[in-house]
């Protein structure tokens, strides 16, 4: 279950761009050309024609960063009605002057959620005193720390290990990434809190884009956004499936309510917004357009 939303993308990519031109497209999956800095960087001195990627775009493009700010999107299709708007649209297109990258689409790589192995956590005091893995980002860090956890930066080959031998007592990660890895064999406790929507942006080399002929370029178009919405609903229903597997394995599952998500919004972000204000700078601006668009989307549901 483990990332297999981008290979089946990759593969509906491929059947439609190579259905609809004479073009070919050559796939290189499970991180065959590299981790995500590397196809990135493939990606803009040509090496690679297009990658999709997630977290580490953020080093290329800060702005993309915004996406990450702990409890913003209340749902996946709020979500998917902000990156596929006007919103979306901005971002790609800030994105591609910065970068030389074109957005063509956007995935998703599914919501975070916290698991441990000491009890349920359904508010932020329930995280006092856990030491819980996460990425060596500062925003994570800032955000476990913000919510009361003892955030600890551990490589992710040694996750297994920490998890097993009780060097921290959680970590997180989307559904299929848990399941995947087997992590209730060292945790007991899932809280579907879903604190980060993971993004991924399905990118191509402009030169190479340019290159094409109009026919060309729509057709490879068409196919990224036909992809991204392959990979979000192999996503969706890997999550639904998960959930209900990681219980047969016997973790206890809680969902917190309404009343209990907003203290763990309140408590998470307002310090992480206010580090990222610091860190972007003149691209802050993005932080207020982001919650503007949510705001609106999430009217609609």
């Amino acid at each position: 279950m483990d990332h297999v939303e981008k290979g089946a993308a990759g593969q509906v990519f491929k059947n439609l761009v190579e259905a609809e031109t004479d073009l070919t497209v050559e796939l290189y999956p499970a991180g065959s050309l590299g981790g995500e800095t590397e196809l990135i960087e493939g990606a803009q001195d040509g090496t690679i024609s297009i990658a999709m990627v997630s977290g580490a775009y953020a080093n290329f493009c800060p702005a993309v960063a915004v996406t990450d700010i702990p409890y913003t999107f209340p749902s996946a299709p709020v979500a998917w009605q902000v990156l596929d708007g006007e919103f979306g649209a901005a971002l790609a297109e800030h994105c591609l002057q910065q970068t030389g990258l074109r957005t063509l689409a956007y995935g998703e790589t599914g919501f975070r959620h916290f698991t441990n192995s000491v009890r349920p956590i359904n508010s932020p005091e329930d995280m006092e005193g856990l030491k819980f893995r996460v990425q060596t980002i500062p925003l994570y860090l800032e955000m476990v720390s913000a919510l009361g956890g003892e955030p600890q930066g551990i490589a992710w080959g040694e996750v297994p290990t920490a998890l097993a031998t009780g060097v921290v007592d959680g970590q997180e990660n989307p559904i299929s990434v848990i399941y995947g890895n087997n992590f209730y064999e060292f945790q007991d406790y899932l809280t579907l809190d879903r604190h980060v929507y993971g993004v991924d942006h399905i990118l191509v080399n402009d030169e190479i884009f340019q290159s094409l002929s109009e026919e060309e370029q729509a057709a490879v178009k068409r196919a990224a956004v036909v992809a991204g919405t392959t990979g979000r609903a192999i996503q969706q229903f890997n999550s639904a499936q998960g959930i209900t597997k990681l219980q047969e394995e016997g973790m206890e599952v809680t969902q917190p309510t309404a009343e209990q998500m907003e203290a763990f919004r309140e408590a998470a972000q307002p310090p992480v917004q206010a580090y990222l204000r610091d860190e972007l700078g003149d691209d802050a601006e993005w932080i207020d357009r982001l919650s503007s668009a949510v705001e609106e989307a999430s009217a609609n549901f």
